[in-house]
């Protein structure tokens, strides 16, 4: 398997090398040598990037069907007629992304840049790496302002290291970030109509949420206690439902943190406590029953149901994030926990998703690699990553005379943070902002990022701390891979059976029984041992 594997790689690195050969901006990809002269009609400097215009297709991934919206963002506009340089958004779905990019990569026919940390995992890229340019020459001689970012936040750059000692992706450093990612999100309408308490525990929760159910607290013809759709991450459960037992896993590796001890958690006691009482949800009736056959759309649908909101409970960014219209009867509540337990929040004390990898990758088919290195870096000033992040100028943010930047409320009616995703690049994407610019920006504490930092203050004291992001050798990368597509295929096999049909208690050891035959204990080697050399 390794031979064949590397033997295609070889293919593939000589053809590139034939390929570039032939092309006026050839790059040294095997060893991130000096790219070569780029040619007159690319400027090192200044605006415009090229004297005559060219085009680069970047594909990035969006959710659900958020569509192209944020590609009117007047920097995007405006970089576009600034830098000579016209982009072909190819805009992805996360709906069948998995399946799209899984063609693409067998195909071989790969765009100029890949943009956003969710468009390109850690797999895709490390099992890929004959598609991407070594970055860290052309960040050293055309990009100033990433540069800079690196040398101010060297985490950045030590993030993006791999193993080979390349730079194969950009990272990013959101501004104004709150420590947790999602809160525990309850319809306080429904609460007051049927006079019940916010709940504090698993116990009371189970009880609220049926309550909503059998009162049929909507009025209309469903309520559901609490909807989502099956993922590849969660299996049918929101990751976020596992907290109150300490379980967190925000990156996808299957491991969290907790009393400063990380842990393969689908083989735990906390988790097989968490499905026993997703089960008792189950045949309680408060768990949406197209949870198993929904996608993501149909899930958004019944959030922001047009007649009235139909769920009673859930996680998200914001109470807004997902019921549109509904908002104003939804609040945020401290963390949920277990009898007797304590609280856990899921997020990252640092700032929740601030500084992440793989925001953008060159592909060894882009013929003006220099001119897309420089492109990217016009979006690491202060100003143009909050445009990036929230919305461009006059319409998202205000600049102000004083040198402040206030960021609008959003149109009636219009989740901030819907708002904020139809008007930007959000959260994926090259961004930098430099500590003391975060004074300059004005956010209202009742609405959108301001709200979310308010809200914060519920929870952020109890976010656990996350199994960070880390890089694995080729031949790491490749066993990890082979062992998680298996493993994690019988976790949600399992799952979504205990869940729907019990048995959890009956099936446990035959369970980790498979768990080790199927080399559970060699992936939780790997990872451990990279978790390790961070220490």
């Amino acid at each position: 398997m390794k031979s064949a594997k590397k033997f295609l790689a070889l293919a593939l690195a000589l053809i590139i090398a034939i390929s570039l050969a032939a092309c006026t901006t050839p790059v040294d990809t095997e060893g991130g040598g000096e790219p070569a002269a780029p040619g007159a009609n690319f400027n090192e400097e200044g605006l415009p990037i090229v004297n005559e215009p060219i085009e680069l297709s970047v594909i990035t991934m969006r959710w659900g069907d958020m569509g192209d919206t944020f590609t009117a963002n007047p920097f995007l506009v405006n970089l576009e007629a600034e830098s000579g340089i016209t982009i072909d958004w190819q805009v992805k779905s996360s709906n069948d992304w998995t399946e799209q990019r899984s063609i693409l990569f067998a195909g071989g026919e790969m765009p100029d840049i890949f943009m956003g940390n969710e468009t390109l995992n850690d797999n895709t890229v490390m099992n890929n790496l004959e598609y991407f340019i070594p970055l860290e020459d052309l960040i050293d001689k055309y990009m100033p302002n990433y540069k800079r970012a690196l040398e101010m936040y060297p985490e950045m750059r030590a993030l993006t290291t791999y193993p080979d000692g390349h730079i194969y992706s950009l990272s990013k450093n959101l501004p104004a970030r709150a420590a947790t990612r999602n809160h525990p999100i309850i319809n306080k309408k429904w609460l007051d109509n049927l006079g019940l308490e916010i709940p504090a525990t698993t116990e009371e929760l189970a009880t609220v949420l049926k309550a909503f159910v059998d009162n049929n607290a909507s009025g209309l013809a469903n309520t559901y206690g609490y909807v989502w759709h099956i993922s590849d991450q969660s299996g049918g459960m929101q990751g976020d439902m596992f907290i109150p037992w300490g379980i967190s896993d925000i990156y996808n590796t299957g491991m969290s943190i907790l009393d400063g001890e990380a842990f393969y958690y689908p083989i735990s006691e906390n988790y097989k406590e968490a499905v026993i009482w997703f089960h008792e949800l189950y045949e309680m009736g408060v768990i949406d029953p197209e949870t198993y056959t929904q996608d993501e759309s149909m899930m958004r649908n019944k959030y922001a149901n047009t007649e009235g909101p139909l769920v009673g409970f859930t996680y998200q960014w914001t109470p807004d994030a997902i019921v549109g219209q509904w908002a104003d009867q939804y609040i945020a509540i401290p963390p949920i926990t277990v009898p007797g337990g304590e609280q856990y929040a899921s997020g990252d004390p640092n700032g929740i998703f601030a500084i992440m990898r793989n925001e953008a990758l060159i592909t060894t088919a882009c013929e003006n690699p220099e001119a897309a290195a420089r492109w990217l870096d016009q979006f690491y000033t202060n100003e143009a990553s909050i445009q990036n992040f929230w919305g461009g100028f006059g319409v998202v943010m205000t600049a102000n005379e004083d040198g402040t930047f206030t960021l609008n409320n959003p149109p009636e009616g219009v989740s901030a943070d819907a708002w904020y995703w139809d008007q930007s690049l959000r959260d994926f994407g090259p961004k930098f902002v430099e500590p003391e610019f975060n004074e300059k920006i004005i956010l209202d504490p009742t609405a959108g990022d301001g709200y979310k930092l308010e809200i914060a203050k519920l929870t952020d004291p109890f976010v656990t701390t996350p199994f960070p992001q880390l890089l694995y050798t080729d031949e790491e990368s490749e066993e990890l891979n082979l062992l998680q597509t298996d493993i994690d295929a019988y976790r949600r096999q399992t799952l979504a059976k205990w869940i729907v049909e019990g048995g959890i208690e009956e099936e446990w050891d035959a369970y980790l029984e498979q768990m080790e035959l199927m080399g559970v204990n060699d992936l939780i080697e790997i990872r451990m041992n990279a978790y390790e050399k961070v220490q």
